[in-house]
């Protein structure tokens, strides 16, 4: 039962990414000029009080540092390949076992 969630939101999370990387396309035609929408922006746009709540949160559980080296390059990679490799992961650790 874990392993078909694991998979289902895998599958979900591939499905984001590549309705991103659409938007990003449709964008990026628009303007003449490679446009990819981090994750923090779109974060930000969604729920901001979250992306605060979790700066806070690391702040206060992991060592000082870990925001800059660890997870604001994270939030500065394109939305789509975030959900994309994300997603791949799950899928991967939803796989059926073989033999």
């Amino acid at each position: 039962m874990i392993r078909f969630l694991l998979r289902f939101l895998g599958i979900w999370l591939m499905a984001g990414g590549f309705v991103a990387l659409v938007l990003d396309g449709v964008r990026s035609i628009a303007s003449a000029e490679l446009v990819a929408t981090p994750l923090g922006v779109t974060w930000l746009a969604t729920h901001e009080e979250s992306l605060a709540a979790f700066q806070q949160w690391i702040g206060d559980r992991l060592p000082v540092g870990t925001w800059d080296l660890v997870i604001a390059p994270i939030l500065q990679a394109p939305l789509f390949l975030v959900l994309a490799v994300i997603g791949l992961m799950l899928m991967l650790l939803g796989r059926p076992r073989a033999g």
